[in-house]
C-alpha cells in the first residue's frame, strides 16, 4: 500500500508532536518540514528529513498539516492548496470556523482539494462529542469544562502583543461551562504590565472571559502542557427527561492536538474535493486500516 506523504508546516510544540504522531503512524511518511529559517539550526531530530523554507522544495506531497498560529492558518492553506495538496489544520476561534471554512470551500472545489479545518481537541473531538450527546438527548443543555490547563490558543494569542516575551495563559473551569483566565507574561524591558494587560483583555480570545493577567519573571517556570475537558449534557430523550451523559479526559496538549491532525489527514485522503470540519467526517476514516477490518472488530 502506498504511503501518504504529509509535510509539517511549523515546527513548534505541536508540529514536534505531530512529527512523532507520524512517525508512529504505518500508513505515513514525513516528505519534509517547512520552517520559517529552513534549514538553520536544523534540529537533531529532523536529521533524516528534508527541512526547507517553502514547501514547494518538497517532493510529491499529499497533505500538509498546518502546525501554525490559527491566525496564519488561512494564509498558509490559501498558499498550498494550489499546488493541489490537502491542508489540515486546528484553528481555533469557533466564532470564526463557519467563514473560514466557506472561504476554503470555494478554493477547495477549484483546485480539486481537501481541507479539515477546526481539527484540534476543541474544536475537534470534543466536537464530535457534543453533537453525539445532542443526538442522543435533542432537547437539553451541555457544558463544556476545560482545564485546568495550559491554552496553546490562547498563549500563543498573548505572545504576539507588544511587549509580551513569552507568556502562559492557564484555562480554570468555573462550572456549567464558564472559564477563568490566568495569564503570565514575561514582559519586554520597558513595557507596562497595565497596557500588555488591556491589549491581552480587548483581543477576541479572552474578551468573552473573566481575565486576570500577571507579570512572572520566568514563564517555564510555571509552564505545564498538562490540559483537560469535562462534557456535560442533562436533556431529553423522546419526552423522557433526565438523560445524563459525561465525557472526561486529562491530555498532554499538543500532543493530542497533533495526533488529531494526523487523523484528520489521513481522512482527507478519503474525501471528495472540499472543506470540512471534523463532525463532517466518518470516524472510521480517521483510523489506518481497511473498512471491513475496522467494523469487524470495532462496531
Amino acid at each position: 500500500m502506498k504511503k501518504i506523504r504529509a509535510a509539517v508546516v511549523g515546527y513548534g510544540n505541536i508540529g514536534k508532536y505531530a512529527v512523532e504522531a507520524l512517525e508512529a503512524a504505518e500508513d505515513f511518511e514525513i516528505a519534509g518540514i517547512v520552517r520559517r529559517n529552513g534549514a538553520d539550526n536544523k534540529p537533531a531530530e529532523l536529521a533524516a528529513y528534508p527541512v526547507v523554507k517553502d514547501i514547494k522544495e518538497l517532493k510529491d506531497v499529499d497533505v500538509a498539516i498546518l502546525a501554525t498560529p490559527t491566525r496564519s492558518c488561512e494564509e498558509h492553506a490559501m498558499q498550498i492548496l494550489p499546488l493541489g495538496i490537502n491542508t489540515v489544520d486546528s484553528f481555533d476561534i469557533h466564532t470564526n470556523i463557519r467563514g473560514y471554512r466557506e472561504r476554503l470551500m470555494e478554493v477547495n472545489k477549484k483546485t480539486g482539494t481537501v481541507s479539515v479545518i477546526a481539527a484540534g481537541w476543541d474544536p475537534g473531538s470534543d466536537s464530535i462529542v457534543r453533537m453525539l450527546m445532542q443526538s442522543l438527548a435533542p432537547k437539553g443543555l451541555t457544558y463544556t469544562n476545560f482545564g485546568p490547563g495550559m491554552s496553546m490558543g490562547h498563549s500563543v494569542c498573548v505572545r504576539s502583543k507588544a511587549g509580551v516575551k513569552n507568556a502562559l495563559s492557564m484555562t480554570i473551569p468555573l462550572g456549567e461551562g464558564i472559564h477563568r483566565r490566568m495569564v503570565y507574561v514575561e514582559l519586554e524591558d520597558g513595557a507596562k504590565l497595565d497596557e500588555v494587560t488591556a491589549a491581552i483583555k480587548a483581543d477576541p480570545y479572552f474578551a468573552n472571559d473573566e481575565t486576570h493577567v500577571f507579570a512572572v519573571e520566568s514563564v517555564d517556570a510555571v509552564r505545564d502542557m498538562g490540559h483537560g475537558v469535562h462534557l456535560v449534557r442533562k436533556g431529553v430523550s423522546g419526552k423522557t427527561q433526565n438523560q445524563r451523559f459525561e465525557f472526561d479526559m486529562s491530555i498532554n496538549n499538543p500532543a493530542l492536538t497533533a495526533q488529531v491532525l494526523v487523523n484528520v489527514a489521513r481522512a482527507s485522503m478519503r474525501q471528495q474535493p472540499g472543506c470540512y470540519t471534523m463532525v463532517e467526517l466518518p470516524v472510521i476514516d480517521m483510523l489506518p486500516g481497511e473498512r471491513a477490518d475496522l467494523i469487524e472488530h470495532l462496531v
